[in-house]
């Protein structure tokens, strides 16, 4: 053990040696390990971290909520559009319908939305998310609110002219958002609405399923007056409440019944409906996921082999730089064995340190890039450590063939070869 440690330590010291007396060299030999790592461990870095910054924004809808629609998830290239295109949408109706016939205690909630603007005394903010909602989406999605009060029921129920708007919204027209608390302000089509709230403030996020900050929530009546519900891309949002424990499956088949009932199928006729989960959502990432994490690792093993050999050249010449040296130990007992492992971990070392300065280029590029893309990136210790790992591979590899022929040396022949 202490032999092992022994020469351990003198690899380490060899490759430190090798890098101070040809930095040029050796840095241009290494800079195919650098891009290599960089490129892995950039790659894995945003891929986890996209990962988790999803599965942190989805966890803000309950796993259990099914929504109901038109469109089934996809995106794969060979999507059946045309399937789905003539299917008919939703209906505040089918809500009703749904709520009468459903057995689960469930809060059951009607969305819809829109792309629209917010006018107030010659400003205007655009490109805001119109929602149109039912009362229940506000109990379904927790919506607490910052300034003001909620829309209150009657008015859900009435259909009156009263709003919710995104903290971002109040910011960019009122300044401050307790100053938009009872201002009349102009919708698309110039319809006049009250702003009797202000949603507390969300932040920008990968990926989040309704952006609050830029938004205006409003009962779905008014919406309509603006554009037709049917246009504007409506669900039925159905969320067990606690006491009610059933599986998703279940819960899937039973809404299947009650919206096939609804719509009068026949048994014979397909559904002619979507029921979409957060689960079956998440499974449509898999693929770009997997596009990524493809597209990483043939990058990075073309500029891995580049550096593979790069190292490799270094220890072919450390070798013939070393030649007695490598006689005068086998003169004095040095075993095949020995020789062999010196060299091995002298290329892994060096590998090591290519690595290294990869994975300080990739933790500048998090610290840069965070905020580009709106969700914290991070370097796990699980990608530390294949990071490292690879490096030794790599290294093993690069440095196997002039180990061979080091340890292979006859001591007479290279003692007197200096």
């Amino acid at each position: 053990m202490s032999r092992f440690l022994e020469i351990l330590l003198s690899s380490f010291k060899m490759a430190l040696g090798e890098f101070r007396a040809n930095k040029l060299r050796t840095f241009l030999s290494l800079f195919g390990i650098t891009v290599g790592i960089f490129c892995i461990i950039s790659v894995l870095a945003v891929i986890n971290s996209m990962e988790k910054a999803v599965k942190d924004n989805l966890s803000s809808i309950a796993k259990q909520t099914v929504f109901i629609g038109k469109w089934e998830n996809g995106g794969e290239e060979d999507y059946p559009w045309w399937k789905y295109v003539n299917r008919p949408e939703v209906k505040y109706a089918e809500m009703q319908v749904v709520k009468k016939k459903f057995n689960y205690p469930s809060t059951i909630a009607f969305f819809s939305s829109m792309n629209g603007s917010v006018e107030y005394d010659g400003s205007i903010v655009s490109s805001l998310n119109y929602y149109g909602v039912s009362e229940e989406f506000g109990v379904l999605q927790s919506l607490s609110i910052a300034e003001g009060r909620n829309i209150e029921s009657q008015e859900y129920s009435s259909g009156t002219n009263s709003i919710l708007i995104g903290y971002h919204v109040a910011e960019e027209l009122f300044d401050y958002p307790q100053n938009a608390v009872g201002k009349t302000v102009k919708l698309d089509k110039e319809k006049a609405a009250v702003i009797v709230g202000v949603i507390p403030k969300k932040g920008s996020s990968i990926f989040e399923a309704w952006d609050y900050d830029n938004s205006v929530i409003m009962p779905y009546q008014l919406l309509s007056q603006i554009k037709p519900i049917k246009d504007a891309s409506p669900l039925i949002m159905v969320q067990p409440k606690t006491e009610a424990s059933i599986p998703l499956e279940d819960l899937k088949e039973e809404l299947k019944g009650v919206m096939r009932s609804a719509r009068k199928l026949n048994p014979n006729t397909e559904n002619n409906f979507s029921l979409t989960d957060i689960d079956s959502f998440s499974k449509t990432l898999d693929p770009i996921i997997t596009g990524m994490n493809i597209g990483g690792w043939a990058i990075s093993g073309l500029c891995l082999l580049v550096g593979m050999f790069g190292v490799a050249n270094i220890m072919f010449v450390t070798v013939r730089e070393r030649t007695s040296q490598i006689g005068l130990k086998k003169a004095i007992g040095a075993k095949r064995g020995s020789i062999m492992t010196e060299f091995l971990l002298e290329s892994a070392f060096l590998c090591i340190l290519g690595g290294i300065m990869g994975l300080m280029l990739v933790f500048i590029l998090t610290k840069l890039i965070s905020s580009f893309f709106g969700f914290p990136i991070f370097i796990s210790f699980g990608i530390f450590f294949l990071a490292i790992t690879i490096c030794i591979f790599t290294g093993v590899l690069a440095g196997i063939i002039p180990a061979f022929i080091a340890a292979k040396m006859d001591p007479v022949a290279a003692i007197r070869s200096k």
